[in-house]
């Protein structure tokens, strides 16, 4: 019995004496603190925005570029890492002094802070190696500098059409996201030159031609709240493409105009030349769209000119496919002897010469007919039937001389005309390409 007290007593001692030896953690922090941050924080409430019954408070930003990793034409999107620096005054954090104090990030979570967020961004991490890449310092007046370095990647959305001699503008778009403009205002620091960084950037595809601030108000449901507006315009660098599409999908074209120096007879060579043309085209098409999006809304500029380039292979082609059929046909035909040659060219202008006098004759009686008075219906019967017969001669004499302009005498002179139809041609569409393109 006395052993059972003894013990209970000296439980109850060391309860005791653990709970009279305890710390709290607000002590424990309040130890660690220095003496000038305690007396800050001292009553500092971080629920609470800066002049919370005095109007809004102002938050100056301003942004470090540190690189542009990816720009996606698939995702229509782009990767960026980017220093975003905030400024603003609160006047409990004042205090007595000339320096400024740069404090642990982690003490971020005991002040106020915006809730700053990326509009358009689909997703982003903050950067925790080695600590949380934060940084505080307060300032006497009470201005405080937040400092962070993120990864983001931010939608942005293209047009395509002019690919790959395009421009697309891009933004970067920062709001608040639970403060309307009643609580807080955003503002650019010094304007355009808030955002550094993209005057020594160096892409691979793009040139970064220009870029600017705004300010704006975002107009939800909710609310009107802030908006600070980064745009910046690239340019796509065209020499690449130029290399690896452009100067290949002409030389095919010029390799399909082999074929009209090579004689008709060679049916293998030529038939070799146009068919390999046209499947290395196919491929070429097929490789030059795998980086962009499958999107049927998008004609884009290296479509057209692969499509024109395409045309023109296949025409070869197809020219020669025609030169041989005419080829095939002459030598089908029976030749004429002189003496039927001349019979045929004498029968020939028989027919012509027939259908010059009676036309004359038409005229002649038409204009005796107007010199009559317009009276007796006889008249007029016969001057409709000269009118009909006057059609289809006229008719008969129109398709006689189209047939004949068409008409090919000599189907090897098909080759003569392609040498230099073909080539013209393809240099009058580039220079039209290229001018539309590249200045409209």
């Amino acid at each position: 019995m006395m052993c059972t007290l003894s013990w209970s007593f000296k439980v109850l001692f060391l309860m005791i004496l653990c709970r009279l030896t305890k710390v709290s953690p607000a002590a424990g922090k309040g130890e660690i603190l220095p003496p000038t941050i305690q007396k800050i924080m001292k009553g500092y409430n971080k629920y609470l925005r800066p002049f919370f019954d005095n109007g809004p408070v102002s938050v100056g930003m301003s942004m470090d570029i540190a690189s542009i990793d990816t720009i996606s034409e698939i995702n229509m999107d782009y990767t960026s890492t980017i220093f975003l620096r905030q400024r603003w005054t609160d006047e409990r954090l004042c205090f007595e002094g000339n320096k400024s104090l740069s404090l642990d990030g982690r003490l971020v979570e005991m002040l106020w802070v915006p809730d700053t967020f990326i509009v358009d961004s689909k997703k982003s991490f903050l950067h925790d190696i080695t600590v949380e890449n934060r940084l505080i310092r307060i300032y006497p007046n009470g201005t405080v500098l937040y400092a962070i370095r993120i990864t983001t990647t931010v939608a942005c959305s293209m047009d395509l059409t002019k690919y790959p001699m395009d421009k697309q503008t891009c933004t970067l778009q920062l709001e608040s996201w639970g403060y309307n403009i009643n609580d807080v205002m955003f503002y650019w620091t010094r304007g355009n030159d808030s955002v550094k960084g993209l005057d020594t950037l160096r892409l691979a595809q793009y040139t970064v031609e220009d870029y600017y601030t705004s300010v704006s108000e975002a107009v939800y449901e909710t609310g009107r709240y802030p908006k600070l507006v980064f745009h910046f315009e690239l340019k796509r660098n065209i020499l690449y493409f130029i290399l690896e599409t452009y100067v290949p999908s002409s030389l095919l074209v010029v390799l399909s105009w082999v074929s009209f120096w090579i004689s008709q007879s060679s049916v293998p060579a030529r038939i070799c030349i146009g068919v390999t043309t046209v499947l290395t085209m196919t491929t070429l098409m097929m490789g030059a769209r795998t980086s962009l999006p499958n999107a049927n809304c998008f004609i884009k500029a290296i479509d057209v000119y692969l499509g024109i380039c395409f045309s023109f292979i296949f025409g070869a082609l197809l020219e020669y496919a025609v030169a041989h059929f005419c080829t095939l046909n002459r030598s089908g035909v029976k030749k004429l002897t002189k003496e039927e040659d001349e019979e045929a060219e004498e029968e020939i202008n028989g027919v012509l010469s027939a259908i010059a006098n009676s036309c004359e004759a038409e005229k002649a009686h038409k204009v005796e007919l107007e010199k009559l008075p317009q009276t007796s219906s006889s008249g007029k019967g016969e001057k409709s039937k000269h009118s009909r017969c006057h059609s289809p001669m006229t008719v008969m004499k129109r398709l006689f001389c189209i047939f004949d302009c068409v008409h090919v005498k000599n189907p090897y002179h098909i080759d003569n005309y392609a040498r230099l139809s073909f080539p013209l041609s393809f240099i009058i569409v580039n220079v039209f390409y290229w001018v539309y393109y590249l200045y409209f």
